[in-house]
């Protein structure tokens, strides 16, 4: 008898489970070699991901490929492994005086089984990179990727089935309907890339079984100018952060404020950096297309809504793109009114706001939801540190943009709408592990027999004392 797909997920979660529950402490070896199938899975099909990737978004630069999507998860492969055997350490924590002879000690225990939802525009780096944390903590996975890259999400499924029992991982393919139930099976943690939409849905299932969820989400990431920036040296920097992907990158900036003097200066020297780093766009092999139609018609709509409410449009290359690869935008005169202000715009448009005083964009900044990245660029010290203290961001890059991102020492993850939880590094194994504390008595030690009842004198000397040495 045919099952349902409901049913095929209940089953996965299952064997999973079961599967963890025969090993529910894999030990320092079993957990590297698990990371090793990964590293060389991934170098094994980089070049059939680099391939399917751009099927599936109709032209997606290879290069693009191999850096955000291959190499990411080589280096966080590589560092979860070199660093496992000091991460799994018991940690010894210290024990107030009127405990002692007793101690404390914390546990860094696997939780099970860990589902992660992917999104489409890094589907294996948004994939794998959670899966290599939820593996070095000890845990099975499931990874369920998007339907809108089909052709990458039954690679990846032919990938993890040839290295990785399904016990052990096993990636889930399917429409909506499939993510959906997905996101409703009861895990022991849920991680999720995609639209803080999606995110309040993923966590409101979540919430039925009381399921642990980690948020990775998005915003308007916004990139401030001070006013002692060197717009010549900034502009290809943000010409980069923008336009990688053609700027369908959770922490691309959304939008640049700038000092009003600075508005068309800057203008004028992002363009010429896009021309630099894109002499074309028709058929250029570096610039990727917009994924799908829908999400090309998404931002024709909002140039039109823009247009029409009078900003100025400066296309940084004339005529129009090939298929989907659509020519980059700046927009200026923008106001509030216009949708390419009021939602995350995950395309190559990039509006410049003026400002006249620094207050100003720092108060535009915190009026609006916290982003999950913030960019700054300047010399003036003091400027940087009052943007770093007034301000709320899932992380800054400080006169670059994106790189934070690449960061394995260093936690990733949004604040607000733009996420909760983080990962990477020992920030991803402690997201999928209980740090269960353990607080040992001494077997012979009979001092805490003086606050059993029943309760007199001897017992109110005891507990005033405690309050004093406490």
């Amino acid at each position: 008898m045919n099952q349902t797909p409901d049913e095929l997920l209940r089953l996965a979660l299952e064997a999973q489970r079961a599967a963890f529950r025969a090993e529910p402490m894999p030990s320092l070896a079993t957990r590297r070699d698990r990371l090793a199938r990964v590293l060389a899975m991934t170098r094994q099909y980089a070049e059939p991901l680099a391939e399917t990737i751009s099927r599936d978004f109709s032209h997606r630069s290879r290069h693009e490929t191999l850096l955000a999507d291959v190499a990411t998860v080589e280096m966080a492969a590589k560092h979860a492994s070199a660093h496992l055997g000091r991460w799994m350490r018991e940690r010894r924590m210290p024990t107030a005086l009127h405990y002692l002879p007793a101690s404390n000690r914390l546990i860094p225990q696997p939780l099970g089984v860990v589902g992660v939802i992917a999104p489409w525009n890094y589907p294996y780096q948004l994939a794998m990179s959670p899966a290599i944390a939820a593996l070095a903590a000890g845990n099975r996975v499931m990874i369920k990727p998007s339907e809108l890259t089909p052709e990458t999400s039954a690679l990846m499924a032919r990938m993890v089935g040839e290295f990785f029992a399904p016990e052990e991982m096993q990636v889930i393919t399917g429409d909506a309907s499939v993510g959906r139930a997905f996101a409703a099976l009861p895990f022991d943690h849920l991680f999720f890339t995609g639209s803080t939409a999606v995110g309040k849905l993923v966590a409101q299932a979540a919430a039925q079984h009381l399921t642990p969820v980690t948020l990775e989400l998005g915003g308007k990431s916004p990139a401030l100018v001070d006013a002692s920036a060197d717009i010549a040296q900034l502009a290809e920097r943000l010409a980069f952060g923008k336009l990688l992907n053609a700027g369908q990158t959770c922490i691309a900036p959304d939008y640049v404020l700038a000092p009003r003097a600075l508005v068309q200066p800057l203008a004028d020297a992002l363009i010429a950096a896009v021309r630099r780093l894109y002499p074309s766009i028709a058929g250029n092999a570096d610039y990727s297309a917009i994924a799908t139609p829908r999400h090309l018609a998404r931002l024709q709509g909002l140039l039109d809504d823009a247009r029409a409410k009078g900003a100025r449009l400066l296309p940084t290359h004339e005529g129009s793109g090939e298929g989907r690869q659509l020519v980059p935008h700046l927009l200026l005169d923008v106001h509030e009114g216009m949708a390419v202000m009021q939602e995350e715009i995950f395309g190559p448009l990039l509006p410049i706001l003026p400002y006249d005083s620094e207050q100003q964009a720092l108060d535009y900044i915190k009026d609006h939801e916290r982003p999950l990245a913030l960019y700054w660029f300047g010399r003036d010290r003091g400027a940087r540190e009052r943007v770093l203290a007034q301000t709320h961001a899932g992380g800054v890059t400080l006169n670059d943009c994106i790189w934070h991102i690449g960061q394995e020492d260093q936690p990733f993850g949004g604040v607000g709408a733009s996420g909760q939880g983080a990962y990477h590094g020992i920030w991803g194994f402690n997201t999928f592990s209980k740090m269960k504390p353990v607080f040992s008595q001494p077997r012979w030690f009979a001092g805490t027999q003086l606050f059993y009842p029943p309760y007199g004198a001897t017992f109110e000397r005891l507990l005033a004392l405690l309050k004093k040495i406490a």
